[in-house]
């Protein structure tokens, strides 16, 4: 049942170090633009339900947060 190992262990290809902290960067720069998209359509939303902004409002204000948090995020 067990599978017994016999020959030496294979423990894969070396770590390229370059490419790990571009995907490390690529993850957490994604991860900041993501959650202050997800902020900008809270705000919106809030603005365009319980304020007098409306839908158009909302949308507007949404465009706008977005567009000025990705560019200070940068």
């Amino acid at each position: 049942m067990a599978e017994h190992h016999t020959g030496p262990a294979e423990l894969g290809a070396p770590m390229d170090y370059k490419e790990h902290e571009k995907t490390y960067n690529l993850f957490i720069s994604g991860a900041k633009v993501g959650s202050a998209i997800v902020a900008a359509l809270l705000i919106a939303m809030a603005a365009g339900f319980f304020g007098h902004a409306g839908f158009l409002g909302g949308v507007l204000i949404f465009i706008v947060l977005t567009i000025a948090s990705v560019v200070l995020l940068r």
